[in-house]
């Protein structure tokens, strides 16, 4: 019984990173973007569901965690494969930044950022794309709908994927390797 447990087990995990090989593909990230090269990318799945590919792109010559912690020029680029509703997206921003502890002083550039957003459909692309000295911009489907200059909500904001106690450690692990 248990020798059945494991090769099913085996088959689970070789069929997920298949199908995530398939959904990277799909989601088709470049090289580059903006100047910045792409580090590193992964399928988010929750519930057994594939929700969207991650990229996260840094400037060339820096790992990505080193970009991160130094506060270097990011963008997270999310391609989503399911439709979801708006108010789920920010219900699940907001609890991962309480959970995080993000500076409550970001509270009213956080209002406006959620603002921006709208319902989610299957195939629409967001990014997230910060610049020390410009700020963080939100793109959705290839136009900037946000601008900040704060670094600050740049920060909190990323932190969401990047920082400890976000979304998922193991999506968080695989974008900063």
């Amino acid at each position: 019984m248990r020798q059945l447990f494991f090769c099913l087990m085996l088959m689970v995990s070789l069929t997920a990173h298949a199908n995530d090989a398939q959904r990277l593909k799909q989601a088709s990230f470049p090289a580059q973007v903006e100047g910045l090269a792409l580090k590193n990318q992964a399928v988010f799945n929750y519930l057994w569901a594939d929700v969207y590919a991650a990229a996260l792109y840094a400037p060339a010559e820096l790992p990505a965690k080193q970009a991160w912690d130094q506060q270097e020029a990011v963008r997270l680029a999310l391609y989503y494969f399911r439709d979801i509703d708006r108010n789920d997206v920010i219900k699940a921003a907001t609890v991962t930044l309480e959970r995080q502890q993000a500076n409550a002083g970001l509270n009213s550039e956080i209002a406006k950022l959620h603002a921006r957003f709208r319902d989610i459909r299957s195939g629409d692309r967001y990014a997230l794309d910060f610049c020390p000295g410009r700020g963080l911009n939100l793109e959705i489907n290839g136009q900037v709908v946000f601008s900040s200059p704060d670094a600050e909500l740049a920060k909190a904001y990323l932190g969401i994927w990047l920082a400890p106690k976000g979304l998922s450690d193991s999506l968080r692990n695989t974008l900063l390797k």
